[in-house]
């Protein structure tokens, strides 16, 4: 019997890893380059697979009404790790799936250093693979390294999108004053990772504000110093989803209270009523020892920071584990550059998976990863993988990527109703986002048998 080759796969990120696992499920052998600790990155911390930079959080699980809870259940009926280590980690956050980040990437990292079919190999690829690498994923993230974007951006003759992407801060919650805090999820509800120590639907610590304080919060985020940009990264725009909390403050007093700020469903315990404003932390590991402030990113510099976040109501002795940032992402044109199986129309023998694709966001990135991997299997096995059909999470974020998007406007998506084939048009507003999850379900259902049958 001929002995398949290895795929190689560049990056142990949250798509590498997916890809890698979806190989070796498979029966194909993976090798899983990652970079890390050999060369560190601007935002990485340690050198785990799958180590979340940003958020702990990969958002709603309600596989009804939200399309990401409906992506998080496509990703489980295809096996995903990312989606099983996620809900081993998982934390109480409300509607939302939050996690333990270092129990969830120490999670991935155990299965992965267990399968026998993949071998992880910690080194920089610096430019275009060897030529006998005749199957690679390129699964290196927002951060790839400048040598390989550089070699990327020379053979395509493509200029790759660039954009700003930033941290929220991390606090210790027995920094937080509880006298002026109380835990509240929105409307009391509670989500996958249960509800805490503090019972059902109360899943986040909810600092409030009265109009005059909040007027000169907001007042003191215009007047902070800023990190100063290069040169180079001045004409890098924003990416809409994750904007720092100082440029939202930009555009208007009222932009916070709409946005991350807005205090919509909460009842502020000691006076009755729902307060003008309000900052929510989310818990963010599973000793419920640290929290995150929820929707705030920032590119404030870290002496601003203490001193603004610490006007928040709660937070005036708030202790940081760690504090906001910035970093540049890059993001490749897709729509232009890629085929419908994920490979580089100017070097087929290269796919690409995860950010770097532009799709934005965790689960967003595994998906790709998870579609990426599995063809590049059926590849090694001499047959092609369909994509999954458009009216699946799956598929519509793949065909968005692969040509969907307007090559020419083409921005960093997250997954979205949006991007899906509408329901009839005989079915109910208040049943169209149900409707068309119920259709995603059992679209996703033939796609598998049909990917089970091609690999009989």
């Amino acid at each position: 019997m001929t002995q398949i080759k290895p795929v190689h796969v560049i990056g142990g990120g949250l798509a590498g890893s997916e890809a890698a696992w979806q190989i070796a499920r498979q029966g194909v052998p993976v090798v899983l380059h990652e970079m890390r600790p050999v060369r560190k990155t601007d935002a990485h911390q340690g050198d785990g697979l799958a180590e979340l930079v940003c958020s702990n959080s990969f958002r709603s699980d309600d596989a009804e009404n939200n399309a990401v809870g409906l992506l998080h259940e496509e990703l489980r009926r295809c096996n995903s790790l990312i989606m099983a280590a996620a809900d081993i980690a998982k934390v109480p956050a409300g509607g939302a799936l939050a996690v333990d980040r270092h129990v969830f990437s120490a999670e991935v990292q155990k299965a992965i250093e267990a399968e026998p079919l993949i071998e992880i190999r910690r080194e920089e690829i610096a430019g275009i693979p060897p030529e006998d690498w005749d199957s690679v994923i390129v699964a290196t993230g927002p951060l790839t390294s400048p040598a390989l974007a550089e070699a990327v951006r020379a053979l395509t003759g493509e200029e790759s999108l660039a954009f700003f992407d930033a941290i929220a801060p991390i606090v210790y919650k027995d920094s937080i004053d509880m006298s002026k805090a109380w835990f509240q999820s929105r409307y009391d509800k509670a989500g996958p990772g249960g509800s805490g120590d503090q019972g059902e639907g109360a899943d986040y610590i909810n600092c409030p504000f009265e109009k005059q304080n909040y007027l000169e919060f907001h007042a003191a985020l215009l007047a902070a110093e800023k990190t100063e940009f290069k040169e180079w990264e001045k004409n890098t725009p924003y990416f809409e989803g994750c904007l720092p909390i100082e440029v939202m403050a930009e555009r208007g007093p009222r932009t916070l209270t709409f946005g991350p700020m807005k205090p919509v469903g909460l009842i502020d315990p000691r006076t009755g009523r729902k307060p003008y404003a309000v900052v929510q932390l989310r818990q963010d590991n599973k000793l419920g020892t640290l929290y995150n402030m929820v929707g705030f990113q920032t590119k404030m510099k870290h002496a601003e920071q203490v001193r603004i976040f610490r006007m928040i109501p709660g937070l005036e002795n708030a202790q940081f584990a760690r504090l906001g940032g910035i970093h540049r992402n890059t993001f490749l044109n897709s729509p232009k550059l890629l085929d419908k199986q994920l490979r580089l129309k100017a070097m087929p023998r290269l796919r690409f998976a995860g950010q770097v694709t532009g799709v934005e966001g965790y689960v967003e990135s595994t998906a790709i990863g998870l579609l990426a991997g599995r063809m590049a299997a059926a590849e090694r096995h001499g047959r092609e993988q369909a994509p999954p059909p458009p009216t699946t999470a799956l598929g519509a974020l793949h065909n968005h990527i692969t040509g969907g998007a307007d090559a020419k406007t083409f921005q960093p998506m997250n997954v979205n109703f949006g991007l899906f084939p509408p329901p009839p048009e005989d079915v109910r507003k208040e049943e169209r986002k149900r409707a068309m999850s119920r259709r995603a379900l059992a679209d996703l259902a033939a796609w598998l048998n049909g990917t089970m049958a091609a690999a009989a």
